[in-house]
């Protein structure tokens, strides 16, 4: 059986939203707190990129802050290979919903992305140190050209998700 660790990337700066997106509220609660709950029905154990605060562990992008969802994933690999998980799970603190197709594909794909939503994928902790040295060396920062390095592959081309990058778009959501 696969153990597989919930990541959460939430590092980014949300200069298009102009708050803290992961705390802004649709529906009941947090986009944060909407995030982790897409993730918690697939997952051993749940953790949150990139953020001081969360209602599950934290951790810090490695090697660096700012370095964009890979700053995130890098963190969530090493987490993952040295608390004995075999893959990792994530999403972004911006997308309150995963469709279950997608999450059911990434499953049986064992190494891949959501075409339309990279940040949405299962990744082998195997991949912690290439993923840490890409970064380290300047690497170009793209989950899609990343990805597309290590084989990984995009699936369910055509299928979108709800993502949330300004306040319209939390608005939009509401409707």
């Amino acid at each position: 059986m696969t153990r597989i660790l919930g990541a959460v990337l939430a590092g980014g700066r949300a200069t298009r939203f102009g708050t803290d997106k992961a705390l802004a509220r649709w529906r009941d609660a947090t986009l944060l707190d909407h995030a982790l709950a897409s993730l918690a029905p697939h997952c051993a154990a749940l953790i949150v990129c990139g953020r001081d605060e969360a209602p599950v562990p934290t951790i810090c992008d490695l090697p660096a802050p700012d370095l964009g969802p890979l700053g995130g994933l890098a963190a969530a690999l090493a987490y993952a290979r040295a608390n004995g998980f075999d893959a990792v799970l994530t999403t972004a603190c911006d997308t309150p919903m995963i469709p279950d197709t997608i999450v059911a594909a990434l499953l049986e794909s064992g190494r891949a992305h959501a075409a339309e939503a990279p940040t949405i994928g299962l990744w082998p902790a195997g991949l912690a140190t290439s993923l840490r040295d890409h970064l380290a060396s300047g690497g170009n920062r793209s989950i899609r050209h990343w990805a597309a390095s290590i084989g990984a592959v995009a699936i369910l081309p055509g299928v979108t998700v709800d993502n949330v990058n300004t306040p319209a778009d939390l608005a939009a959501l509401t409707r």
